[in-house]
């Protein structure tokens, strides 16, 4: 609908502050710096430079500077009629890609020529080194970042209290112990008439009585060397069912010590510091 039919029909064209307008105000005024153009930015002139050489695929080491010197320049232009302020470092490369354009136009002797050198190459390197910079810079910001594309996970340990894992009573250190106990019995040996009979459940309810009170006992302070060979076996024998029954259980507090005998269930704790 045309803006003079909506007018005509009464409808709001627009609302300002809450209030609705059906015509234009007469003291309307609109600023020139009401409407903002946003260009490509570049990070100095050099910047720019590369940007217009890759842009039309020149060669960097055989630049046109009498064309790149005219997009420079209306670039410049241009950034100075949409009110951008200009850095001096854009000025000084307009002034010297202007020096290498007269340069190069002025005619030279062939041996002034072979003598000077390329007005262009002070030029060149500095671009071929931002463009190495540049590119560096790109391989970094590309690289996983910590708070960007990696988060670590933190979680904080709750206190606990674990158990110390104690060295495992191998069959071959139960057999040595075994054997010092069988060599301090041969000496208490003796020449009997009758022979005392020794029962494995009598010697079995001995060792768990000895080891009521819950506390760590030498796995030789079982034997009582006066009993003999007999006495010894029969022990032994008494202490292999109860570890078989899971009612004791053999200790080590580190590999190659002593064996000590303990009732199986009271696990001491130690705190993690």
């Amino acid at each position: 609908m045309p803006d003079d039919a909506v007018a005509a029909a009464g409808a709001p064209f627009a609302l300002v502050y809450g209030q609705a307008l059906t015509e234009l105000p007469q003291d309307l005024y609109i600023p020139p710096d009401a409407l903002e153009v946003f260009l490509e930015a570049f990070e100095g002139p050099l910047d720019l430079l590369l940007y217009l050489i890759r842009r039309q695929n020149i060669d960097i080491l055989d630049i046109p500077v009498a064309e790149i010197t005219r997009q420079y320049m209306g670039y410049v232009e241009l950034m100075k009629t949409a009110r951008l302020e200009l850095a001096a470092e854009y000025l000084v490369m307009a002034a010297m890609l202007a020096e290498i354009k007269s340069r190069m136009l002025l005619p030279r002797s062939a041996e002034v020529e072979e003598e000077e050198e390329d007005p262009r190459a002070e030029l060149i390197r500095r671009l071929q080194e931002y463009e190495r910079y540049k590119k560096a810079a790109e391989e970094l910001d590309g690289l996983p970042r910590v708070g960007r594309e990696l988060h670590p996970a933190q979680l904080e340990a709750p206190q606990a209290r674990v158990r110390r894992l104690l060295p495992t009573v191998g069959l071959d250190e139960l057999l040595l112990a075994m054997a010092e106990v069988l060599r301090r019995a041969d000496l208490f040996e003796s020449h009997q008439v009758t022979r005392e009979a020794l029962s494995t459940r009598e010697r079995m309810s001995e060792v768990l009585e000895r080891l009521r009170d819950g506390s760590f006992v030498p796995f030789v302070a079982l034997f009582q060397a006066g009993e003999g060979r007999l006495g010894v076996v029969v022990t032994f024998m008494a202490v292999l069912e109860l570890i078989k029954e899971s009612l004791v259980e053999l200790v080590q507090t580190e590999p190659f010590a002593p064996i000590h005998v303990r009732l199986r269930g009271d696990e001491p704790a130690e705190d993690t510091q």
